[in-house]
């Protein structure tokens, strides 16, 4: 696919020299301020949000007791991907997550397709937990105090409202917590998860102290096709790990924190999901859980006689999402910043602040667009886009560990996923198989998203691609004789 000229195709792959080096230019290089324990915290602030809060319901409703298999089935679905995600991630530490491993595997076009693709998916997962952490807001202020904001200023119009101001602040609250740096940042969301594990913890204690057997039969009563069918609801309550890849950058010493924490952030939360899930059938029925909003504070105060149960539990839930908007936001700016870097977006929002080491310009920037759309754009439809998103993320994640291990087999990989290519082509599977269960008219949202962003790569990013620009710049004869030139010609 290269030109007469000499210039690289769209096929054409960044070196990981190249893309290693980048991280050291003045004005364009993150400081390194987070270790392991933070960036576990930051997985487990992704992970542990409203999916436990809510969606243990509708798979208790699906599978039956059985919903405790469902929660193992999908943290394995999601481990064949994680571990690709660690091995790249200690290999690659460089910002951009799945965006930056493509372009070092599949090539430019392939990552232009999957970083415009997060940036829909984070966005909009923003705006929507935003939107969410509203709602848990105004049940809290009334379990707790018995009031609530107005529907006017508590609810987009999609909703009946006229401005959600609760998403607003929550977002922009978490943009110049962003913004005033990653150490900072990073502490708060560790205080955070300490919250919302100590709440789960609380709600195991209590449900383990009134256990009884009897919800548990029968088992699984639509068998194996229940088990499954409900480990594909529940998936969703796992994503989230793959955000702790974004900060591979500010990693002090990403080689080993960045798996121990991509990996361990899964560990800890599939225990408190498995436990949860057991101590909640443990004193509610099935029934009692799916047919609720809140089944855990429901299962407290039918099963355990726990009242005042709600206002703890919704206590938990608006600190867990805020804890999520804060690590799904970071994650954001960190991919959209190193698109920038690479010249495929306005390469001047790529500054960094000298005073808080962030990129605090684009962050501001993300900010403000992702608080309107919180309060005013209807999420409820595209929302589901996030998750195909994440999961054509980890199928592209997968292959890029098994591309790289033949074109690349001297590099340095201080992690390396085992049995590969077996255990990334399951991840792959995996990926696939819950993907052909989302709805027609998610594909068809995506595929137009897609369109648009191949439209901008086009006018923009093609021309003003930072590889496209430098080896073009570069004689022709001068590449051909550099020994360390990078590999990143067009394999077609």
């Amino acid at each position: 696919m290269a030109t007469t000229s000499g210039r690289p195709g769209i096929f054409a792959v960044r070196d990981v020299r190249s893309l290693i080096t980048e991280t050291a230019e003045e004005g364009h290089g993150l400081k390194k301020a987070v270790g392991a324990t933070q960036l576990t915290a930051m997985g487990v602030g992704a992970i542990i949000g409203t999916g436990i809060f809510v969606v243990i319901g509708e798979g208790a409703g699906i599978a039956g007791p059985a919903v405790i298999l469902s929660f193992v089935l999908a943290a394995v679905a999601c481990t064949f991907s994680a571990l690709s995600y660690a091995e790249l991630a200690s290999s690659i530490p460089v910002s951009g997550s799945a965006y930056t491993y493509t372009y070092a595997t599949l090539g430019e076009l392939v990552a232009w397709i999957i970083g415009w693709d997060l940036i829909l998916e984070y966005g909009v997962s923003v705006a929507a937990i935003a939107v969410g952490w509203g709602g848990n807001l105004n049940a809290f202020l009334d379990a707790a105090f018995g009031v609530a904001l107005p529907d006017a200023i508590a609810k987009s119009p999609e909703d009946g409202g006229i401005f959600n101001l609760p998403a607003v602040f929550v977002v922009l609250a978490i943009t110049f917590l962003l913004i005033r740096g990653v150490t900072e940042s990073a502490r708060v969301n560790l205080v955070m998860v300490v919250i919302k594990l100590a709440v789960l913890l609380f709600f195991i204690v209590v449900a383990f102290a009134n256990f009884g057997t009897g919800n548990f039969q029968p088992f699984a009563p639509e068998g194996v096709d229940g088990v499954t069918a409900a480990a594909a609801v529940i998936f969703f309550a796992y994503i989230g790990f793959d955000a702790v890849s974004t900060g591979s950058e500010e990693a002090k010493r990403p080689e080993r924190d960045l798996p121990l924490a991509i990996i361990g952030s899964l560990i800890i939360c599939t225990i408190f999901y498995v436990a949860t899930a057991t101590g909640a059938l443990g004193i509610a029925s099935p029934q009692q859980m799916e047919g609720s909003d809140a089944p855990l504070a429901a299962a407290l105060d039918q099963g355990a006689g726990i009242s005042w149960a709600a206002a703890v539990l919704a206590l938990g839930a608006v600190v867990a999402i805020t804890s999520v908007v804060l690590v799904i936001m970071y994650g954001q700016t960190r991919i959209f910043f190193a698109m920038c870097r690479d010249g495929l977006l306005p390469q001047r929002l790529a500054q960094v602040n000298q005073r808080y080491g962030t990129p605090a310009r684009l962050t501001l920037v993300l900010g403000v667009l992702i608080a309107i759309l919180a309060a005013l754009v209807p999420l409820s439809e595209i929302v589901k886009l996030v998750n195909i998103g994440t999961l054509f993320a980890f199928v592209l994640v997968n292959i890029g560990v098994i591309v790289l291990r033949r074109t690349r087999p001297e590099m340095p990989r201080p992690y390396r996923v085992p049995w590969s290519p077996v255990l990334p082509l399951l991840g792959i599977a995996f990926a696939i198989y819950l993907m052909t269960d989302l709805p027609w008219d998610t594909w068809v949202r995506f595929v137009v998203w897609l369109a648009i962003g191949m439209i901008i790569y086009w006018l923009y990013g093609y021309k003003n691609s930072r590889l496209r620009r430098e080896q073009s710049s570069t004689p022709n004869w001068a590449r051909e004789h550099d020994p360390q030139r990078p590999e990143d010609g067009d394999p077609s």
